[in-house]
Order: structure tokens, then C-alpha cells, then sequence
């Protein structure tokens, strides 16, 4: 008995100690992301209230590029590379981040906003949480290893407060930082961090968009079938949506060698857009469309706009996420497909919301997780096949360019192990 305490105990002892350290870690990173996502999301949604009272800010959206392109030239071209930036400091760590990287990428989402651009909130989150976090390295003298597990923190507690969901949070920072591939000892401090961050945003008064898919489907061979052939294209589009990014970036740089007037020249063509369709729906977030798509026939072309708007905005320099655009335009290509498929327009919107986002950031597991924190487990098989059908017909591509593959989707593109997505697709664009 006394040996086997000997042997056993020692090792327990570790784990507690691992325990409250990582604790004591996650809640101080919790405290700062959790409150400063208050922030933001209390400012975007004052941005986007006060654009749409007065449209006509939409006209100095030129303006507002012009301001977040000359802010990025002179004060960030450290941290330019926003969320890619973080993957590579995970996988091949130089220096801590700039601190600066949290607020130009809120001034920038702002005004990205205010005068009308199409993004997400999702970048500015993780790159938050990422900058805030990685402080704490220095702070506490982290080793390397434990500088890693800190970066993953910080993507799990930006993303969970702002979309206020801690499991899918813990496991998207896992997820996306190697496709296929996750870092178990990183696990607990992830959902620490998801939880407090989260908790704390909530009690800041901040809150989130709420979905409903009001029925339970049941689960029958054809039905899944049916998810299966949803999830094709989920993934497809997916994968247009990242190629587009890639696309339209590319195009700016080749035609405007000064960085400022990239997203200056974009701002008037969205402007200009905007215009001559009539409507804002394309725009900002776009959470009306987006709610109403669950319950609602919308229009059959609303994705591909808002695909084009979003990716032509991120394209062109404007800062943001891509995540709310890209549950855009899943919902409403889901509840374009209600009028293929005989499954219920919620339920497709639903397993368009998260599926598409899976594809274009290669998390499956943790998009069918929020597909359950956001709806319910009712339909978790639904969601779940559409989300893994997506993830495998996306390819190896993806919204983050530095994700490096660690597992390939499968054993035929076994070369492309080890190497990160743009460097694969620049090979097969060749």
C-alpha cells in the first residue's frame, strides 16, 4: 500500500499543480479578453446602429479604407498578418506580438463598420485574445511550450466571448492552429479560458444573437443522406469563399503597389455597389438576413453577394472576421437548398451556418459543437454530417493560409503533409 502511494501520489501532486496554475493563468487572460470583448462588441454594435441611421456614411467608406490602410503602414506592419500571424508564432515563434496588434484591429473593425465594409468580428477576437495573451508570456517567464499553450488560450477566450460559445471556443483554438492535428496538453487551459472569458463578457452586460431551429428532424439513412449531398456544397462554397480572399487580395497587390490606396480603391467600389443595389443587407454583419434566414424564403443569390462583398472587403485591406460573414453565407445558401432538398429550412440553414465555416477554417469538431451550443443536440447528427462532409470536400484550403497541414484530409494528398495552405495552393495555382 505504501509503495503503490509512492508511485501513484508524486504524479497526482503534478497534475494539481498543473491545475491551478493554468488556472490562475486562464482566469488573469479571461479578465482582460472577456472585458475587452465587452468593449468591442458594445462598439461594433454602435457602429452598425448608428451607419444605419445614417446611410450616408456609407459614401466615406473610401475614407474610413483610406484611414485603416495608412494606420497599418505606419504603426502595424508587425502584425499585418492578423490571425495568421498567430498560427505562425505557434509553429515557428520569433518574438512575443505587439501589443499594438489589439488596438488597430478594433479601430480598424470599427470603421470597417461604420462606413459600410463586409466583415466578420470573428479576426478581430482572436487576434485580441492573441496579443493580450501572449503578454503573459513575458510576464511569467513562460517556456515555449507553455508559450503555446498561452497563444491557444487566447484564440479560445476571444472567440468564445464574442460568439459566446465556450465549448466550440476551447476546441476551434485547438483545431485551427494544425489541420487534423490537435494538442491535448492544451485542452483544460482552452476551456478555462473559453469559460471565464465568456462569463466575464456576460457580465459586462455584452450579449449575443440568439438562432432557433424550432423542430427536431428525425435521424433516417435518407434524411443523413440528403446532409451528405448539403455538405458537398457547403464545402464548396467554402472553398470559394477562401479562394476569393486569396483572389482578390492578390489582384490589389498586383494593381496598387501603395498599401493605403488598396483599401481606399476598395471602399469605392463597395460604395458604389451598395448603390446601385439598394440595399445594406450585404453589408456590415448582416444579422437580420442572417436570423431571418432560419424561418424566412430569402432571396437564392443572397450568399454569393455577401460572399463577394465580404471577401472583396477583406480582400482589399478592411479589417475584420470572416466568421459572421461566412455564417451568412451558409444560413442563407441552406435555406436556398430548402427548395432541392425535403429537409426543413431551419434545419439546412442551421447546417449551413456552421458547416461552411468548418470547411473554411478546417475545425469541424468544434463547428458541430457550436452547431450544439447555438441549437440544441436535437439535430447533432445533422449538423455534425454536414459539418465533416464540408470540412473533407473544402480541400486543403482555408481562410487562414498559415494553418499547416498535420493530418491531410486524405491519404492521396499525403505530400502535402507538413506544408501550410498557401504555399499548397500556390504550387497547384502554378
Amino acid at each position: 500500500m505504501v509503495l503503490l502511494s509512492k508511485r501513484i501520489l508524486p504524479h497526482q501532486s503534478y497534475y494539481f499543480v498543473y491545475l491551478f496554475r493554468w488556472l490562475l493563468i486562464s482566469f488573469l487572460i479571461s479578465l482582460v479578453v472577456g472585458t475587452a470583448s465587452a468593449f468591442f462588441l458594445n462598439a461594433l454594435s454602435w457602429a452598425t446602429d448608428w451607419r444605419e441611421s445614417h446611410l450616408w456614411m456609407i459614401a466615406l467608406l473610401p475614407v474610413g479604407g483610406l484611414i485603416i490602410g495608412l494606420s497599418y503602414h505606419y504603426w502595424g506592419n508587425s502584425v499585418v498578418k492578423g490571425n495568421n500571424l498567430l498560427l505562425e508564432e505557434f509553429h515557428s515563434p520569433k518574438q512575443i506580438i505587439s501589443l499594438r496588434m489589439a488596438p488597430l484591429v478594433v479601430f480598424g473593425t470599427i470603421i470597417t463598420h461604420l462606413f459600410g465594409g463586409s466583415a466578420g468580428r470573428e479576426g478581430t477576437a482572436v487576434q485580441m485574445g492573441g496579443a493580450f495573451a501572449d503578454q503573459f508570456t513575458r510576464i511569467f517567464k513562460l517556456k515555449p511550450r507553455d508559450r503555446k499553450i498561452v497563444l491557444v488560450m487566447g484564440v479560445s477566450a476571444g472567440f468564445s466571448s464574442v460568439f459566446g460559445t465556450p465549448l466550440a471556443g476551447a476546441i476551434f483554438a485547438l483545431e485551427v492552429m494544425v489541420l487534423g492535428r490537435m494538442r491535448y496538453e492544451a485542452l483544460l487551459p482552452s476551456l478555462f479560458a473559453a469559460v471565464f472569458s465568456n462569463y466575464i463578457c456576460h457580465v459586462w452586460g455584452a450579449h449575443h444573437t440568439h438562432y432557433v431551429i424550432s423542430s427536431i428532424t428525425e435521424v433516417n439513412p435518407v434524411y443523413v443522406l440528403y446532409a451528405v449531398a448539403a455538405g458537398i456544397i457547403f464545402g464548396l462554397v467554402a472553398m470559394l469563399f477562401s479562394r476569393s480572399i486569396t483572389f482578390w487580395g492578390k489582384l490589389f497587390k498586383s494593381r496598387i503597389s501603395y498599401p493605403p490606396l488598396r483599401p481606399f480603391m476598395g471602399g469605392i467600389v463597395i460604395a458604389l455597389a451598395v448603390y446601385l443595389l439598394g440595399t445594406t443587407k450585404y453589408i456590415g454583419l448582416g444579422i437580420p438576413t442572417l436570423v431571418s434566414s432560419f424561418n424566412e424564403s430569402g432571396m437564392p443569390y443572397d450568399f454569393i453577394l455577401k460572399l463577394l462583398f465580404t471577401t472583396f472587403t477583406i480582400g482589399a485591406g478592411f479589417k475584420g472576421g470572416e466568421v459572421t460573414p461566412l455564417f451568412f453565407v451558409g444560413a442563407t445558401l441552406g435555406n436556398a437548398l430548402a427548395f432541392v432538398l425535403p429537409l426543413p429550412m431551419a434545419l439546412l440553414a442551421g447546417m449551413g451556418f456552421v458547416a461552411v465555416f468548418a470547411g473554411a477554417t478546417n475545425t469541424p469538431i468544434a463547428c458541430t459543437l457550436m452547431g450544439i451550443e447555438l441549437f440544441g443536440a436535437g439535430n447533432a447528427v445533422y449538423l455534425g454530417t454536414a459539418c465533416f462532409v464540408a470540412y473533407l470536400f473544402s480541400g486543403h484550403t482555408g481562410i487562414y493560409t498559415s494553418q499547416i497541414v498535420g493530418s491531410p484530409k486524405i491519404v492521396r494528398l499525403v505530400r502535402e503533409k507538413g506544408k501550410d495552405l498557401a504555399h499548397i495552393n500556390l504550387r497547384k495555382s502554378a
